[in-house]
């Protein structure tokens, strides 16, 4: 099981965009890019397919950038990942659309029905709303690691 990098980084903006772009503001690129360490140019492409999924729409401007099409609690992982990249299935034979005629003697296609079972269950009941709340959880303990060895270099 492979998630592509496109996936990967799709998430992370979206959850950059919905942080920084909580009150309405649009969110530059550019600054998506930065903070998260990220191409530019790969996130551009990433972004143009994010606002064809309806996940982003563009500002145009002087404060232009990207918001959140939707809110974020009404956007799952399963959603974005499968808007990315296709499929999730782990093997073709699980696919939608696809009839195995090795059925009868394969012996593992339970095995691969649980798997892409656990994996849809575990995208699809995870919104953005948990993965900003997770995000902005992870900065806050960040932070307050910090606080200690600040205070012990203080005179």
């Amino acid at each position: 099981m492979w998630v592509s990098t496109k996936a990967q980084y799709g998430l992370r903006a979206l959850i950059e965009i919905g942080r920084r772009g909580g009150s309405g503001a649009a969110v530059p690129l550019k600054d998506v890019a930065e903070r998260q360490g990220l191409s530019h140019h790969y996130l551009e492409q990433i972004a143009s397919n994010l606002r064809r999924a309806g996940f982003i729409k563009s500002v145009r401007g002087a404060h232009g950038g990207y918001r959140l099409a939707r809110p974020a609690a009404d956007i799952s992982a399963y959603e974005v990942v499968t808007a990315l990249e296709g499929s999730i299935a782990p093997v073709s034979c699980v696919e939608e659309d696809h009839v195995c005629d090795k059925g009868q003697v394969c012996g593992t296609i339970d095995l691969w029905q649980r798997v892409d079972a656990a994996l849809r269950g575990v995208l699809g009941s995870t919104s953005l709303a948990d993965l900003i709340a997770d995000s902005e959880r992870q900065e806050h303990a960040r932070l307050v690691q910090l606080e200690p060895a600040y205070a012990e270099a203080r005179p």
